[in-house]
């Protein structure tokens, strides 16, 4: 191991690094996606630089906690909440992926969001800029796509674009 890898997963390095090749980009959208099913805002945090910079919808957390804030009121507020990611472009640093997920509301109406994300990370691969833009559907309960148990996507279930998303 070379002195500046040994430095780097000292650091609390979140592989794959930069620059991204296709294969380790797909690789890093597929984890973000695995680690938003879990619902797990402390987990999801450490994804993220400490000093993070989102902007998602109308809010603008800075830092891990107010991520970890962020994260827990939005998964208090979007119940059964699954979540698909895709790649939509990278170069060296930067990532952009589209995204779909579904939630219903205390009331029982469902939803499905629909976005684009705009990651860029440092050298660790901890992703220190996320810009989101999300438009909200209302479906009905018979138009989910998105039926997997709570958690992580399966390995087989399609992705958006075999679903036509």
């Amino acid at each position: 191991m070379t002195e500046m890898t040994k430095t780097t997963q000292d650091a609390g390095a979140r592989p794959p690094l930069p620059p991204f090749t296709r294969e380790t980009a797909i690789q890093k959208v597929r984890m973000a996606e695995d680690a938003w099913n879990t619902r797990d805002p402390e987990r999801v945090s450490l994804a993220y630089t400490e000093d993070s910079r989102w902007r998602n919808r109308a809010e603008f957390p800075v830092g891990r906690a107010e991520i970890v804030a962020f994260l827990k009121r939005k998964w208090a507020r979007e119940i059964e909440y699954r979540l698909i990611k895709e790649l939509w472009a990278f170069a060296e640093n930067r990532i952009a992926v589209r995204f779909v997920y579904e939630w219903r509301d205390d009331a029982g109406d469902w939803f499905r969001s629909h976005g684009n994300e705009n990651w860029e990370f440092d050298e660790r691969g901890l992703m220190r800029l996320r810009f989101a833009s999300i438009n909200d559907q209302p479906i009905r309960e018979s138009e989910r796509k998105f039926r997997w148990p709570q958690g992580p996507r399966p390995a087989d279930h399609p992705g958006l674009s075999d679903l036509g998303l």
